[in-house]
């Protein structure tokens, strides 16, 4: 079965996003939101994992030891198994092509009670470039290619920090709306954070002309706001725990003490009884 993502593809956009330099707002911002939720946590981290090639300065100083890992080509993770009590990633999993196999690795690395978070676009991310895209194609050729990457859902995210093992999940989203000057200053944006199209599907011809000409005024009319345009930018954090004994556990079923009706001042129905 043919990946979703082009390896290659990630490779050449993330060296094409160090040259340009251009401004990386998002991670900016998404890093910040980061250390908000370290500073709720009331602990000092020792050995740190940071999935990527370069810890934010504004992280530097949530752990006293940090060790830079990436996924290669076979999806593989080089980093010790129970060897940190802190794993980072920011957008680092953004085009994995086995997300739950991924994070059962970045589970597997933490000491127990270690703590992840973690980063991804969401589902919404784009939505208005996704559908101005899809317009100018359906016009102009006799179909839509894939161009923008499918971003998750967060209830589908939560279940994936369980279904890899991690007690305590957590997955919370968070939007930003960007205006820009034009359809050009976005693309600038996005190919500056590495967020260009890699799927391993995608069309390997230059957008038509006739395309982009289409696509551009559709998004100017449907998504403009006087003479600029809106962009919309969701990030799902993830946040999980390897298990340990000390965690808050769940109650075991039939174990409470009192009737969920008593608390409400209402009349419990047996089962299968409904009042008429």
């Amino acid at each position: 079965m043919k990946p979703l993502f082009d390896f290659p593809a990630i490779c050449h956009a993330q060296e094409r996003a160090r040259r340009l330099d251009g401004d990386t707002f998002l991670f900016t911002v998404s890093a910040e939101a980061l250390a908000d939720r370290l500073a709720t946590v009331t602990r000092r981290f020792q050995n740190a994992l940071w999935v990527g090639n370069h810890v934010p300065d504004i992280l530097q100083s949530c752990a006293a030891h940090w060790k830079l890992s990436t996924f290669n080509a076979l999806e593989r993770l080089a980093a010790e198994v129970g060897e940190y009590d802190l794993v980072i990633s920011l957008y680092s999993l953004q085009a994995i092509n086995d997300l739950p196999g991924a994070l059962a690795q970045l589970r597997r690395t933490l000491k127990p009670d270690g703590l992840f978070l973690g980063a991804l676009l969401g589902g919404n991310t784009l939505k208005e470039l996704r559908e101005a895209l899809i317009h100018g194609e359906s016009l102009t050729c006799k179909g839509a290619s894939p161009r923008i990457s499918p971003f998750a859902d967060v209830r589908d995210l939560g279940a994936l920090l369980s279904r890899a093992g991690f007690a305590l999940p957590v997955a919370d989203v968070e939007r930003l709306t960007v205006s820009y000057g034009d359809f050009f200053a976005l693309a600038r944006d996005l190919r500056s954070h590495g967020f260009s199209n890699v799927l391993s599907e995608r069309s390997r011809r230059p957008l038509r002309r006739d395309t982009l000409h289409e696509a551009r005024a559709y998004y100017a009319q449907r998504h403009g706001d006087s003479g600029r345009l809106t962009a919309t930018f969701e990030t799902i954090f993830l946040t999980g725990w390897a298990p340990h004994e000390s965690q808050q556990q769940p109650l075991k079923p039939g174990s409470a003490k009192a009737r969920l009706a008593e608390a409400l001042g209402t009349t419990e129905q047996p089962a299968g009884e409904k009042p008429c």
